[in-house]
């Protein structure tokens, strides 16, 4: 986003905007826990129902020009498990015990919440957030996308007509109309507590503000294919990654590790679920057509159909292929194709021999991009499992399972569900794991006395204790 001045009439709106909704944190901080169950049921029904969530889908491809009418629909999954987990957990009063240790914990709000929202999900992200926060008894401002503002505004207007039908505030929920990275700053400065889904830039932005911030780092998502793995149940599942929304989410299949003796067949596997294998002459024009001479990511082939994408890059490809498949040319900054894609595009590699040498290739794709995000793997052998999640650097790994179905959060795995990830240091971000409930919240903790808990000493110190030292130390 550009920079601009910030006028007086724009910050005399914001002030407004956080009037009101400080008056309504007042209101909905002393809600019971059925009161903002039901609020949760409301929104999340009102603008997830399958009729106006394909609408607002539409809206959101068609204003950033990104994505897939069509398949943007499938992430609706999102808001039942959210739904799903929020309705699960206490949030008002004491919301957990421990008799033993004479612990019990309350939940209390966050207070206000600004809510910065991705491109590649302006639909989506404001129903996780708004369920999640009204859980809490958290009071959000939208902060929208410039290029998806229409669709945002629309989904949060669609919430708020919601909340008023059941005579509740509707302030509980707010949009800014108009967007820029200086009205951002002012927006996030005045909050509690910020939720930021998006780019690099918007996570500096939001730890930048001298506020608390949730922020979700860069994907670059690597599967690895080893000797036990099902070809054609593993290429179904990474097509359903890839294809997802035409690949717009950093979750997606992006670089496929692939053991050198089943290399042959997965590619043909590939090519049976709609893939197309580029020439080395294709791949290079592929490369002009995604990145600038500077390296930028070019925006107009970011989540597009594989032949638009074929042809930004000069050629053809038939109308039933679904992604496009390039040959590694080797891994590091210099290798485009070895960082994040996003868009219908997969890179493939093979490795020969020993787990190892494919550790060693996803070891050296992470350090291009995507540290703290996602990884994954098909195999059925526990020990590459378990070496795999010793090894690396990412906060999830999803074993067996399409990436971008499934480490946000599945009916099918117990990992909590989000439209927010957050990647840990390795990404720049606070947190390693998904961002739900719990993030929305602040705790009281209330201890009582119990029995005296302190080991001895020589227990404690193990080896390293001297009880003549101690003796003499109490004679002093």
């Amino acid at each position: 986003m550009a920079h601009h001045e910030v006028t007086p009439e724009q910050i005399e709106k914001i002030e407004a905007i956080y009037a009101r909704a400080r008056a309504a944190e007042k209101v909905i901080e002393n809600y019971t826990q059925e009161q903002v169950d039901r609020m949760c049921r409301c929104v999340a029904w009102a603008a997830g129902n399958p009729k106006t969530f394909q609408e607002v889908c539409h809206m959101g491809v068609d204003e950033s020009g990104s994505g897939d009418r069509e398949g943007r629909f499938g992430k609706r999954h999102k808001i039942l498990g959210v739904l799903r987990d929020a309705l699960r957990e206490k949030s008002v009063g004491p919301i957990f015990v421990d008799p033993e240790k004479g612990i019990t914990k309350y939940g209390k709000p966050a207070g206000v919440i600004a809510s910065l929202i991705p491109m590649t999900n302006p639909e989506l992200t404001p129903v996780v957030t708004s369920i999640y926060a009204l859980k809490a008894r958290d009071v959000v401002i939208f902060s929208p996308h410039p290029r998806t503002v229409k669709t945002t505004g629309r989904v949060v207007q669609i919430m708020r007509d919601a909340l008023a039908a059941i005579g509740e505030n509707p302030d509980f929920l707010q949009c800014m109309e108009e967007v820029n990275m200086d009205l951002v700053a002012e927006v996030m400065k005045r909050a509690d507590l910020i939720m930021a889904t998006g780019g690099h830039a918007m996570c500096v932005a939001a730890h930048s503000s001298g506020k608390p911030a949730y922020c979700s780092g860069g994907g670059n998502a690597t599967m690895i294919y080893d000797e036990t793995c099902d070809p054609e149940i593993a290429a179904r599942n990474t097509r359903i990654s890839k294809t997802s929304d035409f690949g717009s989410g950093c979750s997606a299949d992006g670089n496929i590790i692939i053991y050198g003796g089943l290399y042959d067949r997965v590619i043909e596997a590939f090519k049976n679920e709609g893939g197309y294998l580029a020439t080395t002459e294709q791949r290079e024009a592929l490369k002009r057509a995604m990145w600038d001479e500077n390296g930028k990511r070019i925006v107009s082939t970011v989540a597009v159909a594989p032949q638009a994408l074929a042809r930004a890059a000069g050629f053809e490809i038939p109308a039933d292929r679904k992604f496009i498949m390039v040959e590694s040319e080797g891994i590091g900054p210099q290798f485009k194709f070895s960082g994040e894609k996003l868009t219908t595009l997969l890179t493939v590699y093979r490795y020969e021999g020993e787990f190892e040498n494919a550790l060693k290739m996803m070891d050296e794709i992470y350090k291009v991009g995507g540290r703290g995000h996602s990884c994954g793997i098909y195999s059925w052998n526990d020990d590459h499992i378990n070496r795999l999640a010793l090894r690396a650097p990412v906060t999830r790994i999803m074993v067996r399972q399409p990436q971008s179905k499934a480490n946000a959060g599945s009916a099918e795995n117990g990992m909590a569900m989000t439209s927010s990830m957050g990647c840990g240091t390795w990404g720049g971000n606070q947190v390693s794991e998904n961002i739900a409930l719990k993030h929305y919240m602040n705790y009281t903790w209330v201890a009582k006395p119990i029995m005296k808990d302190q080991p001895a000493e020589d227990v404690l110190f193990g080896e390293f204790y001297d009880p003549a030292v101690t003796k003499e130390q109490a004679e002093i």
